[in-house]
This record gives C-alpha cells, structure tokens and sequence, in this order.
C-alpha cells in the first residue's frame, strides 16, 4: 500500500485542501493553510470527443493503437486524465478498423487508464450542407443494427456514445438497442425536427454532441433543431469553448439554458472536438478530419473550400479559461471539464473519498488563455 498527499488550493474557495491518496484512491480531503501563489487542484479533465490530438489521430488511414498511445500521452500533459477517442464517419470497413486499432491499444497501460470508452460520431448524420460539417456524404448512412452489433461485438463494453442524427427513419430503432446495451446516443449533425428529436429522446437518447456546431448557416428563428435541444431536459449538450466554435454570448445563454436542474437533469459539459495535428496539416493543410484544412490567423481549423470548421485545434485546457473568462469562476470552468463529463460517464462525483485520484495540480490566474498543469495524477500516478 502507498500513501501521498496532494496540496493545492480550491477553485470552489480558493481555500487550501490537501487531497490524500491511497493507491489509486482518494482516501482523505483536509484543510491546508495554502499561500497565494499555490497551485490549483482539482479532479482531471475528462474529454468525451476527442478526434485526435498531436501526432495521435483515431482517424488516421492506418489504424494503428500507437496513434492512440500517442494521444494519451499527449492529452495527459495538458491536465486530461479520461477521454474518448471519436470515431467519426467513414466505410464500414474502415470504421471497424479504427475500433479495433483503440481496443489493441489498450493493452498499453497508460491508454487503460485513460481511454474510458469510443466515442462514435457517425455514420448516421445529416445529408445535408452545413449539419453535415465536414464528415463525408459519400458515407453517410442510416443507422443499421447489424452495423451497430458489429462494433459492440468488436469492442465489449467500450462503445460508449454513439453521435446520429434523429431524422433518420430508423433512428428511433437504433437509440432503443443503443440504450438498452449500455450506449448513450447523442443527438448531433442534425437537420432533424422537434418531432423527430423527441422521438430518439423518448427512446433513450441523453446527449446532445457539440451543441451550436454542425449546423446550417441560417435556420428559421423557430422551431429548430438547435432551440428543441435546449428546450429539453433529458439532453445534457456537450459544447465547444475553445474560442471558435461558439460565440460568447452564444456559449452564455446555452449555458444559462442547460443549467442543471434540482434532480441532475439538462446539464453542460465541455468537449474539445480536437483532431490530429500530424506535419502534413501544419505544412500542407491535409487533415483526416475534413480533407483540406487550413489553420486560420486566429486558430481555427477550417476547411478550404467552404469554412466550416474541421474540429479544433484546441483542448480542454482552453476550455476551462474560456469559461472562467465568461462567467467569472474558475470553479464553474472545473465543472464543466472535469466534474459533469466524470458524472455522465460513472454516474457519480470524482471529488469524493473512494473515487480514483485523478488528480490535476495547476496555474492559473485571470486573463489567462489556458490553464497551465503542474502535475497530473492518474490513478494515483504522477504521469
């Protein structure tokens, strides 16, 4: 048995809080006379999109678990402790291919500690100019169970979000069996009405993936689809808040709409929706996101031929500022990166005795465009 002791001050208080970790637990909190200049402490940041990031890509044409390697150790030094890997639209071949490459690659214990599951965003989108956003529409399809069945038999118990958008006629079928086998289905690259986004909602659908993004450039001012999914209380709407993606008056009223309710439900969390950044996309704007990309003189990443957005750049470390520059708390920017997306996954708070220390140690002051690790803890490991 090992014992340590983490010590930081509260984003919550900004009193000082030792945090005492037994293994791989958290076995103890205490109060701790911190100085100003003591570094922030806090749960690790958990990502639920995550495309790639660095030289890591879960899209790359030669699925490989090294990519996925790659990725974590990458993610792991900018505070993230849990994230899913996100498959996005593809072949059926080539999407099974990348599945397999994410469970091969949980052999590698940093990526068994890390990689809670596969997030799926696809194939099952909207045909349609701006919904779609960049995923491809030559392999855009309806939902099918057997192609569902497929990927759960390919990685037991890992498919855990599955992204696809409620107008498809069997979109009601597939949100059942996804939910009944443990998935959560999220709505996302939808043209969908409200009808249709009640129906999955009814058959178990729970998330609503990049809220705001993936949609057409002028919509009716109501009904549509971005107003249905706010309006509902059982959808908890990931956002983007890497600067980009969502204006800021934008990001504050879908965050004053998803305020959790006295029982959990609405709710926000953050993603960052970050692809690969391999040499060819810095030096040739090719990107397996989205095909020709360029990185624009203010950081997005859009696509050439027509803007849109091809994922971000970004990661939830920008995230957690961007949210404390918006709302003024530290501690909200905490929740939404690392407490809400904890709950979505394992149904409780990672801020508890008996929880995994998961643990993240960081700067931080105001005015600042992200938050910068001192020391990141995984399972009780400093990594």
């Amino acid at each position: 048995m090992s014992s340590q002791v983490l010590r930081g001050r509260d984003p919550r208080t900004g009193a000082g809080i030792e945090v005492v970790v037994t293994d791989d637990r958290i076995a103890a909190f205490a109060a701790w006379e911190a100085t100003p200049d003591a570094p922030w402490i806090a749960p690790g940041l958990v990502d639920l999109q995550v495309n790639g990031h660095g030289e890591g890509d879960v899209n790359a044409s030669d699925p490989n678990p090294a990519h996925i390697i790659t990725m974590a150790e990458s993610l792991a030094a900018v505070g993230v402790t849990r994230f899913l890997p996100t498959i996005i639209t593809a072949s059926p071949a080539d999407m099974l291919a990348r599945i397999r490459a994410v469970v091969a690659a949980m052999d590698h214990p940093l990526v068994a500690a890390m990689v809670a599951g596969i997030h799926m965003e696809g194939p099952s989108l909207s045909p349609e100019d701006g919904p779609r956003g960049v995923h491809p529409l030559e392999h855009i399809r309806p939902p099918a169970i057997a192609e569902l069945e497929g990927w759960l038999q390919a990685a037991p118990g890992l498919i855990r979000i599955v992204t696809l958008s409620p107008h498809h006629e069997s979109a009601v079928e597939a949100t059942r069996f996804l939910a009944a086998h443990g998935v959560r289905v999220a709505v996302g690259h939808t043209h969908a009405d409200d009808d249709q986004i009640r129906a999955v909602v009814e058959a178990g659908a729970s998330l609503s993936t990049h809220l705001g993004n993936g949609a057409h450039a002028v919509l009716p001012r109501h009904p549509n689809y971005l107003w249905s999914q706010l309006a509902e209380p059982r959808l908890a709407a990931g956002l983007i808040a890497d600067g980009h993606h969502l204006p800021d008056a934008t990001l504050r009223t879908m965050l004053a709409a998803k305020r959790p309710g006295p029982d959990g439900d609405h709710g926000a969390f953050l993603v960052s929706d970050a692809v690969a950044t391999p040499a060819a996309l810095r030096d040739g704007g090719v990107s397996t996101v989205g095909g020709g990309v360029e990185i624009a003189a203010d950081g997005a990443l859009r696509h050439r031929a027509t803007g849109f957005l091809a994922g971000s750049i970004q990661t939830l470390d920008v995230g957690v500022a961007t949210i404390a520059r918006l709302t003024g708390s530290l501690a909200t920017g905490v929740e939404l990166a690392a407490t809400a997306p904890a709950r979505l996954l394992d149904g409780d708070d990672p801020w508890r005795v008996g929880a995994r220390a998961d643990i993240l140690r960081f700067t931080w002051r105001s005015g600042d465009a992200r938050i910068s690790p001192v020391s990141v803890h995984i399972a009780g490991r400093e990594v």
